[in-house]
């Protein structure tokens, strides 16, 4: 049971060890909510947990709900992969998260949304796919089919469509409210 409760706590800190990105207020700061506050208490909601020690794996499934602070994750699925045994410093061998079904991340005001997300903990790399990649902040909302961010430096890339797919055609969109920009 140790060897479960370190892998179920090594997953939840992994998806809220994404560094801060100190910089003004953008989209990609929905990203880096997890691990902003380390202080804050982490909790994981799930209605099963699977261990998968052949392929250094544990899968949360049902209504995932991850949450530190006022950064939260929800999913229908989120599966951990490790790397060696889970023994040890778990967090640090963490290697990949994949979230799927309607994956959707809140930070204060802000939200992303799409399909399917996975997390790259080696190269600090996020990329979120779907039919509909949205994101918002307060009124301001931008529209497309994939987005990868940089958690290092907090740059975010969206693209309208996925090219060499079916689904290569389509365009960013972007509405943005020009009294939300102003700072007073």
């Amino acid at each position: 049971m140790n060897k479960l409760l370190r892998l179920t706590l090594a997953g939840v800190l992994c998806v809220f060890a994404i560094p801060h990105i100190a910089s003004a207020q953008t989209f990609s700061d929905a990203f880096a909510g997890f691990g902003s506050n380390s202080k804050d208490p982490i909790q994981i909601e799930a209605e099963q947990l699977e261990v998968e020690d052949k392929s250094n794996s544990a899968t949360f499934k049902g209504d995932v709900v991850v949450s530190q602070g006022d950064t939260q994750l929800k999913t229908e699925r989120l599966r951990v992969f490790y790397d060696g045994s889970a023994t040890g410093d778990v967090q640090q061998k963490i290697s990949r998260l994949e979230a799927s079904g309607r994956v959707h991340i809140t930070a204060k005001d802000q939200t992303a949304t799409g399909d399917e997300a996975s997390f790259d903990m080696n190269r600090q790399v996020m990329v979120m796919t779907g039919k509909e990649v949205v994101l918002s902040q307060g009124p301001n909302v931008v529209v497309g089919k994939k987005l990868t961010v940089n958690l290092k430096t907090g740059t975010a890339n969206l693209q309208g469509g996925v090219s060499g797919t079916s689904e290569g055609s389509g365009r960013v969109k972007v509405l943005l409210q020009p009294k939300s920009l102003n700072k007073n």
